[in-house]
């Protein structure tokens, strides 16, 4: 039976790549053009599992999606590390200064603006996807727009890449997460990283006994992420994810951080996919 995978943005995307590359079977992809509706496709089951872009190594956090996992229940059951190459795509035949306007997601655009400095003609324009924007060139034969997309996108919608690989930084990654509407247990012994999120009272050295506790249970803290409570100005809740060699050390662990933080809350136990 095929697994109905949700992607941010359409066949030829980032997401699209990484969920091709996790699954590695036979999936069937729903295309969702913005996190809020993908996020709706797995809460009412027109998918299995979803594909998040969650951080990037040169753009850091995306921080409302976050927010999505938490606020609708979300369980992370798997992660992914994609090296990310842009390239500037264009109609067949087109060259660089027939270009007028580059179109893509603004992380992208964020990622390669150092390129199209070169290029002082070229205006920069934030659109929702960098496949879209490249199927919308081949269907609209658009001359003068550009796009930044993948290999992937070019071959799709038969654009010429007019410069490859022009990422300002080529050692560019960004983390996704695989996630859930439905509670997935995993074996325990495949288990080597979690995400948490909790909450800590207003107070001077909460978040360093959090910290210590963790230290003192053996567990490798790889990210922290504040997020303010809109609710209660300038108090936070925190998204952390750790690393940690025995289970045993995790759940010692999570019973003493259960006890110290509020709204505590396990978003994920799944495999550390390493960088």
């Amino acid at each position: 039976m095929q697994k109905k995978i949700a992607i941010q943005g359409i066949k030829g995307s980032f997401h699209h790549q990484v969920a091709l590359n996790y699954f590695q079977d036979i999936i069937s992809i729903e295309e969702c053009m913005s996190f809020d509706s993908l996020v709706d496709n797995l809460l009412t089951n027109k998918s299995n599992y979803a594909v998040m872009a969650i951080e990037n190594s040169i753009a850091g956090s995306i921080i409302p999606n976050y927010a999505l996992i938490d606020k609708n229940n979300l369980q992370i059951i798997g992660e992914y590390y994609l090296s990310v190459h842009h390239n500037f795509l264009g109609l067949k035949g087109q060259k660089i200064t027939d270009i007028l306007e580059v179109h893509s997601h603004p992380m992208a655009i964020l990622q390669c603006k150092d390129f199209f400095k070169n290029y002082p003609h070229i205006k920069l324009v934030e659109d929702k996807d960098t496949a879209e924007t490249a199927k919308r060139i081949y269907d609209h034969q658009l001359k003068t727009t550009g796009a930044i997309a993948s290999k992937t996108a070019a071959e799709l919608y038969e654009l010429d890449i007019l410069e490859a690989e022009i990422q300002t930084i080529n050692n560019n990654q960004t983390r996704f997460v695989i996630i859930t509407a439905q509670k997935n247990e995993i074996n325990k012994n495949e288990i080597n990283k979690v995400s948490l999120k909790f909450e800590l009272e207003h107070k001077k050295g909460s978040l360093a006994t959090v910290l210590n506790v963790m230290s003192d249970c053996k567990l490798n803290l790889t990210k922290i992420q504040s997020l303010p409570k809109i609710e209660t100005p300038f108090q936070y809740a925190f998204f952390v994810d750790f690393t940690f060699d025995s289970y045993k050390d995790y759940e010692k662990g999570k019973k003493i951080l259960e006890i110290i933080t509020t709204q505590f809350k396990v978003l994920g136990e799944y495999k550390n996919k390493k960088q």
